[in-house]
């Protein structure tokens, strides 16, 4: 298995070359055999699995805490330690509705 010096990819033979996505090609050297295998073919699917950067996403434990804007009772939080070590972390809350955000100290 040979890789692209100019961006580390791995070079896959293609007409006779080790070629990169990248645009680098290698001639093949008689003396040396290549073998690509692929075990699975992935399908295309017309679903979206991957969410887009800069889409809201809800990430974090879903809790019981009544946001004081809109008043639901679902919201994700996250710990972030915004004191000294010895104290406890703040726990910053988002609503799961209206996406207000509020923090909780310990």
């Amino acid at each position: 298995m040979e890789f692209c010096p100019d961006c580390g990819a791995m070079l896959l033979p293609k007409n006779g070359k080790l070629e990169c996505g990248c645009g680098y090609k290698k001639d093949l050297s008689s003396g040396n055999e290549y073998e690509v295998s692929r075990k699975e073919q992935l399908e295309k699917s017309s679903d979206e699995t991957v969410k887009m950067l800069g889409e809201d996403v809800e990430v974090g434990p879903t809790v019981n805490e009544t946001c004081p804007e809109c008043g639901h009772d679902k919201a994700t939080y996250k710990l972030i330690q915004t004191r000294s070590a010895d104290e406890a972390p703040t726990r910053i809350f988002k609503c799961s509705k209206c996406k207000h955000t509020w923090r909780a100290y310990d």
